[in-house]
């Protein structure tokens, strides 16, 4: 405040408020934080910002006319298994990570996608590369 002049009993009265603020306010630095909580408890709410990327819905059609809904890896038919609320039922994996390709590309649906099942699925995403189907499949044999 250049050129403003704050009488005395003012400021005085400005420093012990600001006194009273600053010792009032009461913070933990991160690992200072404890928590004390008996039990178990899920369900916080907690924002996540993740890249979603597209997929073409006709290339999983076409995917799926081609090979079928059995898991590429593991054999396994939801239809077989669950009966009606089972069919059509498969994850489409692709071969080629959408995370590495950065852009837009053209999909060959019969060469670059295939029907896996969520466990196999999520086996395959297990590593950084993925595992290919071929490497899963030998997990199952041994």
């Amino acid at each position: 405040m250049s050129g403003v002049q704050i009488p005395d009993h003012i400021a005085d009265e400005l420093d012990t408020l600001w006194k009273s603020f600053t010792n009032s306010i009461s913070f933990s630095l991160p690992e200072e934080v404890e928590l004390v909580q008996e039990g178990i408890f899920e369900g916080a709410v907690r924002r996540v910002t993740v890249n979603a990327y597209e997929r073409n819905p006709e290339a999983r059609r076409q995917c799926i006319n081609h090979y079928g809904t059995k898991c590429s890896i593991c054999g396994f038919d939801f239809s077989e298994k669950y009966g009606k609320i089972g069919r059509d039922f498969i994850h489409v994996h692709h071969l080629k990570q959408l995370s590495e390709i950065g852009i837009n590309y053209h999909v060959d649906p019969i060469q670059d996608l295939r029907p896996v099942c969520p466990n196999c699925h999520a086996m395959i995403h297990q590593r950084k590369p993925p595992y290919t189907i071929e490497e899963l499949k030998t997990f199952l044999r041994r």
